[in-house]
């Protein structure tokens, strides 16, 4: 029995690996986003900083490794056996949970996680004990730490609040005073901003840095004899007021003299302070309870008392955490940092949230989105009513974002926002974050940073009316999936402790194989899904700038457009005919994914019409109605996939064999217009072109007759109005399909043998 505590400690090593990867893919936007989002420098460049702010803060994190010991519960109301199994719970559940957030691209919170998994272990093996005891189950409240849970809950939810609240002012009041001309103000006003933000973060790396350092609480006699920790704490104001005033100076010599663009620095000292602090606050989410569990087996060991007799007091008493394991878990870290491809996921959906610039919008607009904007938007009127006309001018002045001069790089490689709300997203929330940690409080860096970020996105009006709906669902689902994560996390630890209790090693050995085999399917599937957003069909943006570029790159994408519909109606008969529902399925997304593509396409018009040259802008209207005819090609192939898949789930009546033998006769002559349509695009051949043009009365004519054939089978022999419906709607929309391809066809040829511009083509 005693071997199962040392297969434990093991295992929860191993387990403390994997989560520092997926914590660390989740919370790298905590401190990646505003340098990202603001490209003031290089990917490179703020990956190294990054790295070194990781390694400097998991050195420094010791004393928040406190919180996974007694943070949560009463250790000694536990036995070595039962703290062992809240520990392998609370690991088991982080993992997969997170793991599952990072998959989906949605940043939560591993403070959030690790708090509510502890309560939830420890309040269900809280009952089992009272339970087997015949205790009175109100006495749970005596195992939990319930004073310092409740702090530590109510300070992870208040942070949503003030760090939404605080951005937005702070950024409200930047922008007013810098607007978006910021570099063109005088050296003093940059001086003074750079004073303001380096001083705040600059006090945040002091006191995240030599607080955690081991002679911060030894006495120096050039500060009266006290210590470091308790001279920063009492003097913070002066070490506040020399610190603005050094930086001010230096600031103002640095952009005069060394012509250093100050905002710049403040992002690059920001996203240091802020991976510093992440390490230093997080740190404890990711490896706290296994080291709680190694501290606790040390000590069981050294005591020989049974392990369902050995109190577990001690881990009341502060115990100091290795510097090496520390260290090791700094590399970890690091190393997850550069080659995670979930965290650029994660890191993406907030830049997204908060950009200044129109993205595509990843979530739908519900109407608690649509009310709070209404809300909103009905209280700024009014109070801009109150505020007098000269005012409401100024402010909006201030607010006014330049237009962006759309060279040939594209809109996408354009900063999702500027400098100045880049440094007040990471000023803000080093500071917020430095004074939670201050009191041991194990705020949600996650929670502030995102909130801070959406706060100041708010202010700066990034979220205009055409996509303030979408930006809003988009942070309220993110908000949704925190509460989402509290909720599951207590509910898992609960489940997964229960089943540990009463199964002991073989649930443990069990519940361990599932996590595997789970964080490898979900890993599996998140290269599936990044290798299918790079197929070589995948259609592309419009990015030439004259009539003969995008007649060329018109060419790729209907190439690829008729090939991945050729497939998908094809697919569509053969699912029919053989009632392969997951066929059918699978075609239904394959069309979803296409039909999104081609509207992602009709989304960059406005930039594609803006890159135009002074002398092709007449490539505007053929470029518009391409993309028409193609929208039209995909409308009618998903009402095809729509219907197959609907009649074969509904398990209606099979097509008949002479039915199945026609529209199979369809899908031949249609394969082959659509395969020599592709190879026509593909080696650039109009004549071969002109050559399908002259082909297509075939198949309508084909069409036409199996839809007189099927009236007059209806008349005589046919019995199912299902399958009467579904025929007609296949040769129908067969029609219009073949309509579509036509039409585009005769565009494409026409603009290219015509001596005009197409913008005369209609």
């Amino acid at each position: 029995m005693d071997n199962i505590f040392l297969f434990i400690v093991i295992a929860l090593g191993i387990l403390a690996i994997a989560d520092l990867v997926v914590g660390v893919s989740n919370d790298a936007v905590n401190f990646l986003n505003s340098a990202i989002g603001s490209k003031a420098i290089s990917f490179k460049t703020i990956m190294i900083v990054a790295s070194l702010g990781i390694a400097g803060g998991a050195i420094f994190s010791s004393g928040m490794m406190e919180v996974a010991r007694k943070g949560i519960f009463n250790p000694g109301m536990f036995h070595f056996n039962e703290i062992m199994f809240i520990f392998m719970a609370v690991m088991i559940t982080d993992i997969l949970l997170l793991d599952f957030f990072n998959t989906l691209g949605m940043p939560t919170s591993t403070t959030v996680s690790i708090v509510f998994e502890l309560l939830g272990a420890a309040v269900a093996m809280a009952l089992i004990k009272i339970g087997a005891d015949g205790g009175n189950f109100n006495d749970v409240v005596q195992y939990i730490n319930t004073s310092k849970a409740a702090e530590i809950i109510f300070g992870i939810l208040l942070s949503v609040f003030v760090a939404f609240t605080i951005g937005a002012l702070v950024q409200w009041i930047s922008r007013l005073l810098l607007s978006y001309h910021f570099e063109k103000k005088a050296k003093w006003v940059g001086a003074l901003f750079g004073g303001i933000a380096l001083s705040a973060i600059s006090y945040f790396i002091l006191m995240k840095g030599i607080k955690g350092t081991a002679f911060a609480a030894e006495s120096f006699e050039i500060i009266g004899g006290g210590t470091i920790k308790s001279f920063i704490e009492r003097q913070w104001i002066g070490i506040a007021g020399v610190n603005f005033i050094f930086w001010s100076i230096l600031s103002y010599m640095l952009m005069s003299f060394a012509k250093v663009n100050i905002y710049k620095l403040i992002i690059g000292v920001g996203t240091f302070a802020l991976a510093l602090a992440f390490a230093g606050n997080d740190l404890v989410n990711f490896i706290g309870v296994p080291i709680a569990a190694w501290q606790s087996y040390e000590a069981w060991v050294a005591s020989g008392v049974p392990a369902s007799e050995f109190s577990m007091g001690i881990l009341a008493e502060r115990v100091p955490t290795p510097t090496l394991l520390l260290f090791l878990a700094g590399i970890i870290m690091v190393v997850t940092l550069w080659f995670s491809s979930k965290a650029k996921a994660v890191v993406k959906t907030s830049i997204d949230l908060s950009s200044q610039e129109a993205t595509e919008e990843r979530f739908q607009p519900n109407f608690l989105s649509r009310g709070l904007v209404r809300t909103v938007s009905d209280i700024s009127a009014s109070v801009s009513k109150l505020l007098p006309k000269t005012w409401n001018t100024t402010i909006d002045k201030q607010f006014t974002a330049p237009i962006n001069t759309l060279s040939k790089s594209k809109a996408h490689e354009l900063p999702a926002f500027d400098m100045v709300r880049a440094a007040v997203n990471l000023m803000v929330a080093g500071i917020l974050i430095s004074i939670a940690t201050s009191y041991k409080l194990p705020l949600s860096t996650t929670y502030v940073t995102f909130m801070v970020a959406m706060g100041t996105s708010l202010a700066d009006r990034a979220w205009g009316a055409e996509s303030a709906v979408y930006r809003v669902a988009g942070v309220l689902n993110v908000i949704g999936g925190w509460f989402g994560t509290a909720i599951i996390a207590f509910l898992a630890a609960g489940v997964i402790l229960t089943i540990i209790s009463f199964g002991q090693g073989a649930a443990i050995a069990v519940l361990l194989i599932i996590a595997v085999f789970l964080l490898v399917r979900n890993y599996i599937s998140h290269k599936k899904k990044v290798k299918e957003n790079r197929v070589e069909d995948s259609l592309n943006k419009a990015e030439s700038s004259s009539i003969q570029g995008v007649i060329e790159e018109s060419a790729n994408n209907i190439a690829r457009v008729v090939k991945r519909s050729n497939k998908l109606y094809t697919n569509s008969i053969n699912g029919l005919a053989v009632q392969d529902l997951k066929l059918l399925k699978k075609n239904k997304k394959g069309v979803t994914k296409l039909s999104s593509e081609i509207d992602d396409l009709r989304d960059n018009i406005f930039y594609f019409i803006k890159n135009l040259d002074e002398a092709s802008v007449g490539a505007s209207n053929f470029y518009i109605n391409i993309l028409g005819y193609l929208q039209d090609m995909t409308q009618s192939l998903e009402y095809i996939t729509k219907i197959t898949n609907k009649h074969v789930n509904n398990n209606h009546k099979k097509l008949t064999y002479n039915q199945i033998k026609e529209l199979k006769e369809i899908d031949a002559e249609l394969e082959s217009i659509l395969s020599d349509t592709k190879k026509a695009f593909d080696n650039r051949s109009f004549e071969e072109i002109g050559v399908v043009l002259e082909s297509k009365q075939k198949l309508f004519d084909l069409v036409s007759e199996k839809i007189q054939t099927q009236v007059s089978r209806t008349r005589t022999e046919e019995s199912s109005p299902k399958n009467t419906t579904l025929y007609f709607s296949l040769l129908l929309e067969t029609k219009d399909l073949m309509t579509a391809t036509m039409n585009l066809l005769e565009q494409y040829h026409t603009a290219h043998d015509s001596s005009v511009e197409p913008a005369t083509i209609e």
